[in-house]
């Protein structure tokens, strides 16, 4: 997997950052991978569990957020609307424009899919990996936490 750095017999950085990116971006994936009982596209789930932790939002700043046209997310707010996952109430800061909000329907599904999720990933860490796997595991992930902090 990895080919040794000439002095010290360690993978480089750069190495590493390549493995990381495919991995991760297939871990990604996987996790993203609707499920049956999941109603929900990847892209309204990312919208619902974003509205549901940092609150109430218009769409254009929803569409900034997640780096899609105001036309996109128009789209898929209508969707998560008609599925009564999130509702519209007025701005009251600008009456041509709306705030969109979670509603307990969407709290309860998103809740859900993460659990599912989760339950996945719990079942292959305890299928798989053994005690001294599970350590290494944790330790990558306290690293990886780090790299994110220092990147915001």
């Amino acid at each position: 997997m990895y080919e040794e750095s000439e002095r010290s017999g360690d993978p480089t950085a750069e190495q590493v950052a390549a493995d990381l990116t495919a991995v991760v971006g297939r871990l990604l994936r996987r996790l993203r991978t609707p499920s049956p009982d999941c109603p929900l596209t990847p892209s309204q789930r990312g919208v619902l569990a974003r509205l549901n932790s940092e609150g109430p939002s218009t769409t254009a700043a929803l569409a900034r957020a997640e780096y899609v046209r105001p036309q996109s997310m128009r789209l898929t707010l209508g969707a998560l609307e008609k599925q009564g996952m999130v509702a519209r109430t007025p701005d009251p800061r600008d009456g041509r424009q709306s705030v969109v909000s979670v509603t307990d329907a969407g709290r309860t599904t998103i809740a859900e899919a993460r659990a599912t999720r989760q339950d996945w990933l719990f079942q292959a860490i305890a299928g798989e990996l053994d005690g001294a796997e599970r350590r290494t595991l944790a330790e990558a992930a306290a690293l990886l936490e780090r790299l994110v902090e220092k990147g915001e």
